[in-house]
């Protein structure tokens, strides 16, 4: 099992704009058949060093990730709303 962990800072870290973002991070359930969990939370803490939104996924494979990557609902869809919302970007990627 792959675990896939990617935290975003927002542009505007605001509660509309984060829902957003879980919003637009959830609707690749059913979307995207490689992936096997997702959990999107959004900070709760707020300090300095925060991210705002966190996801956490799981794979089968490191295959499977890969295939993520260039699906076309997360790369056409999912990765420019991310790019357009986000100040930064930052992943993990691990086997369990």
């Amino acid at each position: 099992m792959i675990v896939h962990i990617v935290l975003f800072k927002l542009n505007e870290a605001t509660a509309e704009n984060a829902d957003a973002v879980k919003n637009m991070l959830l609707s690749m359930d059913g979307k995207v058949p490689m992936l096997r969990h997702l959990e999107i939370g959004t900070d709760i803490i707020r300090s300095e060093r925060s991210y705002d939104v966190a996801l956490y996924s799981k794979f089968d494979s490191i295959e499977d990730l890969k295939a993520y990557q260039i699906y076309p609902y997360h790369a056409d869809t999912v990765v420019p709303f991310m790019k357009a919302n986000c100040s930064a970007i930052v992943a993990a990627d691990y086997e369990l």
